[in-house]
């Protein structure tokens, strides 16, 4: 799992070690190198193979989507980047798309690396309409009522009987897609507590080393959906309509 968020755990590294020896007199500010870094990174896992090019593409569209998100939150006040930078538009520096991109680095190596599949599979059509409600109510509970919690709830009726199958060592094993939404939303949450605890952003009325609200883990719990439905829209050879067996597994 860690080899899978190699990406996201260069940053998060990044972020420490930048945080404990920059300068704020340095001519060159943190979030210029942050952004520097993280588009060497991405040279490096391309020149060496360690993501494929449709893997670049779902990266791409995080970018882009989180690049979105980032300039409407900071515009709305949700939370701000307070240090100062070049390479920032409109209060958001551009290495933030980055910390998106992260994601959905992970998603995809991880899906590759255990061989995962996701079966049975609910119906694209569905999936979409599901994801495209959750990215517009990211937006929209700014200015009408929150639907987060029928959101919640969707996310199980559409997903409960989806199992994410894996393999480790030789064993084929399996747990429900909300359970892996679940627990992948803790570790999301804990990035965002790295991410306070440096400086790098701070969320409305949170204070430097102020843990980040429990809330953010449901927030990142749907936000993990919006993620893997874009893993699909580039590749869908791990979905399955029908469901599988562990020796289904083990054959392939």
């Amino acid at each position: 799992m860690g080899w899978a968020a190699l990406f996201g755990g260069i940053l998060l590294t990044a972020l420490l070690v930048s945080d404990a020896i920059w300068n704020d007199q340095w001519a060159f500010a943190r979030y210029d190198a942050l952004l520097i870094l993280a588009l060497g990174v991405q040279a490096v896992f391309l020149w060496f193979k360690l993501e494929t090019w449709d893997e670049a593409k779902v990266i791409i569209l995080f970018h882009i989507t989180g690049t979105a998100m980032e300039l409407f939150k900071v515009h709305a006040g949700s939370w701000a980047y307070p240090e100062p930078a070049m390479a920032k538009l409109a209060g958001v520096p551009l290495f933030s798309g980055f910390m998106y991109a992260a994601v959905g680095s992970f998603i995809a190596r991880v899906i590759r690396i255990f061989r995962m599949q996701f079966a049975p599979y609910p119906p694209l059509w569905l999936t979409f309409v599901l994801a495209a409600a959750i990215y517009v109510n990211f937006f929209a509970h700014h200015f009408i009522v929150d639907i987060r919690i029928a959101l919640f709830i969707a996310t199980i009726v559409i997903y409960a009987r989806t199992r994410v199958w894996f393999v480790v060592g030789k064993t084929p094993r399996w747990m429900p897609l909300p359970l892996a939404a679940l627990l992948s939303s803790f570790f999301m949450w804990v990035a965002e507590n790295i991410g306070t605890a440096t400086g790098t952003w701070l969320y409305s009325g949170q204070a430097n080393h102020d843990m980040v609200s429990f809330s953010k883990m449901g927030s990142w719990y749907l936000l993990l959906y919006v993620s893997f439905v874009t893993v699909t829209l580039v590749s869908r050879q791990a979905l399955r309509v029908d469901k599988i067996t562990a020796q289904d597994i083990a054959l392939r």
